[in-house]
């Protein structure tokens, strides 16, 4: 009788899933991350409630609707922040995404702010713009978490995080996030399951930062294609590997190039060594590990 042969890590990296589009069992997965939101803040820190930057966008709107249902809307604060270029569209729909999770309700326009630095900046590019208008944010979520004793909650998928498309110490800098590990195309899973209108779910994802902007063309691929290529690269495949499965080089080294060249903002400040003790070095908690 023929045996079948063992196992090994090249056989492993040639048979690849059939489908390569990253997948959720949707319930299993909200109830997972009201536990973390529920575990993260009241068992661990003691806090009872959060605050949530709701931009009219999908992620924004899941991380609502999960922290309503991990804490409770009465213990959740939505934060509207229009700057004077922003979408109308995207007020309405984070009203809305307030509105239908019954969380507490905050508008802070940072129009004044942000305009008040860039005033003496009149050559600032457009990134700069929209950086600093993502930083403004963060300050405003940190301080009405302060104001109420609570805990700002992140709203970055994988996606996002994996090519770099974020403002460092702004889309980021919140303590906890429960979509970090979600792919877009999962996030707009989970929003269905969890009833995000249609509405904030179909329309094109944006950062809303520049007027018309869209996140696909900034990044020059679809985040379908993006996310079976990027599922691939993180299970181990090498470019010529997804290259031979039928992708397009072109689409798959320009993943593989976003996701290394941004590889530094997905990590705390790099500290210079001088102890053993070094804090996120060497010093860690046993959690840590």
């Amino acid at each position: 009788m023929k045996t079948a042969e063992p196992a090994t890590a090249y056989t492993m990296l040639t048979a690849p899933p059939r489908d390569d589009t990253p997948t959720i069992d949707a319930a299993l997965v909200e109830r997972w991350l009201t536990e973390f939101i529920r575990d993260e803040l009241v068992r661990r820190r003691g806090i009872n409630d959060a605050v949530v930057g709701v931009s009219g966008g999908v992620d924004s709107a899941v991380v609502a609707y999960l922290c309503a249902r991990a804490l409770g809307p009465e213990h959740v604060l939505g934060v509207r922040m229009p700057y004077r270029t922003s979408s109308v569209e995207s007020l309405e729909h984070a009203g809305l995404v307030i509105s239908k999770t019954g969380i507490n309700e905050g508008l802070i326009d940072i129009s004044d702010a942000v305009d008040g630095y860039l005033a003496q900046e009149s050559e600032a590019s457009a990134t700069r713009r929209g950086n600093v208008m993502a930083r403004m944010r963060m300050i405003v979520l940190f301080d009405q978490s302060a104001k109420i004793n609570g805990l700002p909650v992140g709203t970055g998928n994988k996606t996002e995080r994996m090519f770099g498309y974020f403002t460092w110490h702004g889309d980021d800098s919140p303590p906890i996030n429960p979509i970090g590990d979600l792919f877009k195309t999962q996030v707009w899973a989970l929003a269905r399951h969890l009833g995000v209108p249609d509405v904030i779910v179909d329309k094109p994802a944006t950062a809303d930062l520049i007027r018309g902007q869209t996140d696909e063309e900034d990044l020059g691929i679809s985040y379908l294609q993006a996310d079976k290529i990027l599922n691939r690269l993180l299970m181990g495949y090498s470019v010529e590997d997804i290259i031979g499965a039928g992708y397009p080089r072109a689409q798959v080294e320009l993943v593989k190039r976003r996701v290394d060249a941004t590889h530094w903002k997905r990590h705390l400040a790099t500290t210079a060594l001088i102890s053993t003790t070094a804090i996120n070095e060497f010093y860690l908690r046993p959690v840590d590990y």
